[in-house]
């Protein structure tokens, strides 16, 4: 039994036998949902990719009835997806899938040298939860890795190229862009923000490219109008849905959200001498990347890959680790990346710490408050001190 345990040990310390590993599970996942026709999300952006091309609006009642889902996204997206669409049916997915999964790890591995000695650990971690995204063919994936990939980017003083991924994210799932805030912590902020108007305003005349600038303000409005006739009576995994929150804020929650925001915004600005720690500005993206998630209106179990990588960027530069964190750490690894998985949980026990205790949401609700509070603290969060110059 020892030989076996160290020989596991062995073999998960070498990195390129881990993504080796999750790579072969991404492929198996892909093969059995593509050749058994259920990859139905992939199925969703090639449509709407494909008929946006051919000039058919994917943002009105008669598509949405067609496909049994709202495709929210704008334009920006179906130009990233062109590519993928126009594959083969069955080569399709799995370039989108094994795409996804080598730019995730690349963003982890890229992580700057403070990560150096836990990058592995960081992947491993979210391994699993990564899985169950490529495994439903999920866009959040992408959204997350920009985040980490921004982040790296503004740390190396490279800004023109982070603030055009930040963009690119914005304008297609908009929750992205509130990484810009970060900006603030380094120096030239409003030559930053020169370069995110200009890219923001190319991304946003992109699909003029195909619909004419006659076409784009209608095509926007037709965007929009979808959004607010977005609505479901699911109980999606968020905070707004919890019991005693849902019945308190649900039914204002953009007020809810501003509020959070607004409080988050003040303990920013209060800690601003800490704005040149790279502790702060770690602990300051991993909060935005959990408030996007755990306060958005319509959270799913998979999206939590982004409020999860936020945690990560803060947990491993905690100077240590008491037992109650140990215990959360270890309680996110169970309840986002084993419980929702059919193969290592069974459902009733899922349904049961989901949807009867709400153990993941509230879970995540007490890491993000940690990490808000290790931030803002008294004693500094961190002894690293490097701004960009």
């Amino acid at each position: 039994m020892k030989k076996i345990t160290q020989a596991l040990v062995t073999f998960f310390s070498n990195p390129r036998n881990v993504f080796i590993l999750g790579m072969l599970v991404a492929i198996t996942a892909t093969a059995l949902e593509t050749f058994r026709g259920r990859c139905t999300n992939y199925y969703d952006y090639r449509d709407s990719t494909v008929d946006f091309f051919n000039g058919i609006c994917v943002y009105t009642l008669d598509w949405v009835q067609a496909h049994r889902i709202y495709f929210l996204y704008t334009p920006n997206f179906n130009f990233l997806f062109a590519p993928v669409a126009y594959s083969p049916w069955w080569l399709g997915p799995f370039i989108w899938n094994l795409a996804n999964y080598t730019l995730f790890f690349l963003s982890i591995w890229t992580l700057p040298k403070q990560y150096a000695d836990h990058r592995l650990k960081i992947f491993l971690f979210l391994l699993l939860v990564l899985e169950q995204s490529i495994f439903c063919f999920q866009f959040n994936t992408v959204v997350c890795y920009i985040f980490l990939f921004a982040f790296t980017l503004m740390e190396r003083g490279q800004f023109f190229w982070a603030i055009l991924l930040i963009m690119y994210s914005a304008c297609t799932k908009i929750y992205g862009g509130i990484e810009l805030g970060l900006l603030l912590c380094y120096p030239r902020f409003w030559r930053h923000m020169g370069y995110a108007a200009a890219c923001g305003l190319m991304f946003f005349l992109m699909p003029a490219l195909k619909v004419g600038f006659d076409g784009l303000i209608p095509l926007y409005q037709s965007w929009l109008s979808m959004i607010e006739s977005h609505h479901s009576d699911v109980d999606f995994v968020g905070l707004l849905f919890a019991p005693g929150f849902k019945q308190l804020f649900l039914a204002d929650y953009r007020l809810f959200q501003l509020g959070v925001l607004a409080v988050l915004g003040v303990l920013f600005f209060w800690r601003r001498e800490r704005w040149s720690d790279f502790k702060f500005r770690a602990h300051a993206l991993g909060v935005l990347m959990g408030y996007v998630i755990l306060l958005s209106d319509c959270p799913e179990t998979h999206t939590y890959i982004i409020a999860l990588s936020g945690y990560m960027l803060c947990y491993w530069l905690w100077d240590k680790h008491t037992v109650y964190d140990k215990v959360l750490f270890w309680s996110m690894f169970v309840l986002f990346g084993m419980v929702p998985s059919d193969v290592l949980c069974p459902v009733s026990v899922h349904e049961f710490l989901h949807a009867d205790l709400w153990l993941d949401v509230f879970g995540y609700t007490l890491v993000w408050l940690e990490m808000i509070w290790v931030a803002v603290r008294p004693t500094q969060c961190g002894e690293t001190s490097s701004r960009i110059s």
